[in-house]
């Protein structure tokens, strides 16, 4: 029999936020596309549960929060590895695990990635806007249930508890320095000189601590442009690579603005915006070209 369990956020974590497959369909109107910024991880996480792939799933971010859960149920963390605790003793990621009533879920040091997801077993008592559940941030008006706050409450009907299942945690990006990120050309791609794609392909970038949901701000040397970069602003979409007047590369993430004014130099491979999702402010990449 289902039943309705209640989830407490004791503490809420550094950004943690509601977030699914993202809302398509309104970007004329210029609202992103959102969503959760590693995919793969999200959807695995509902799967190991028995959600569907468009259930909602918790983004934790960095440093993760402090839940109280008043019944059973079942969860499953998947994406960066934050040290996951149940009741203080550490449990394991990319595998369903049956919470008791009144079991505390927390996370400690970060081991590896940047963003965790936690699915729970049922369906989210959550509104919807724009048929998402994705949390628009920093909007606090639009979705506001879907930013954790400490003292926030989540409550799931959950379905009848299924069989656990566990899968191998997949090998963290982060082994390899820097990270390869593959791109396509994008629509401005020709308007470089051949030095320019050059420097662009053989240049290692640091991602800079002012990145977030919306952008990878790149750090590095950058390239000579003879005029400035600027443009009429046209049509951007998550991983789009910009170069701005700095000659510096902006990998837009999930959170992007519909339009953009700085040429489009590539576009990160869709399975690649996932990898660079769990990678943290001072981590270094360099792009490769995907043909």
């Amino acid at each position: 029999m289902d039943k309705l369990v209640t989830l407490t956020f004791q503490k809420a974590g550094m950004l943690t936020t509601v977030q699914d497959k993202g809302r398509f369909g309104y970007q004329a109107y210029g609202v992103p596309v959102g969503g959760a910024m590693d995919q793969l991880a999200a959807q695995t996480a509902n799967q190991l549960v028995g959600n569907a792939e468009a259930m909602p799933v918790l983004e934790i971010t960095l440093l993760g929060p402090t839940i109280h859960f008043n019944q059973a149920i079942q969860i499953a963390i998947t994406g960066a590895d934050l040290s996951p605790t149940l009741n203080r003793t550490p449990i394991s990621s990319y595998q369903s695990i049956t919470i008791k009533a009144d079991d505390i879920l927390s996370f400690g040091r970060i081991v590896n990635g940047c963003r965790a997801y936690l699915a729970i077993r049922g369906t989210w008592q959550i509104p919807q806007w724009l048929n998402s559940y994705s949390a628009v941030h920093p909007n606090k008006e639009v979705l506001p249930n879907s930013i954790i706050k400490k003292g926030s409450q989540l409550q799931v009907l959950t379905s009848p508890l299924t069989q656990e299942i566990k899968l191998s945690p997949p090998i963290p990006s982060t082994s390899l320095t820097p990270i390869p990120i593959r791109v396509i050309a994008g629509p401005e791609f020709k308007q470089f000189t051949t030095f320019q794609i050059a420097h662009f392909f053989s240049h290692t970038y640091t991602i800079a601590n002012n990145s977030n949901r919306m952008g990878y701000r790149l750090q590095g040397m950058p390239l000579s442009l003879e005029t400035s970069s600027s443009m009429i602003s046209s049509g951007i979409i998550p991983g789009t690579v910009q170069i701005n007047n700095a000659g510096l590369p902006i990998v837009l993430m999930r959170d992007a603005q519909t339009v953009g004014g700085y040429p489009r130099i590539a576009n990160v491979v869709v399975e690649d915006i996932n990898r660079l999702a769990q990678l943290k402010p001072q981590e270094q990449v360099r792009f490769v070209y995907h043909s």
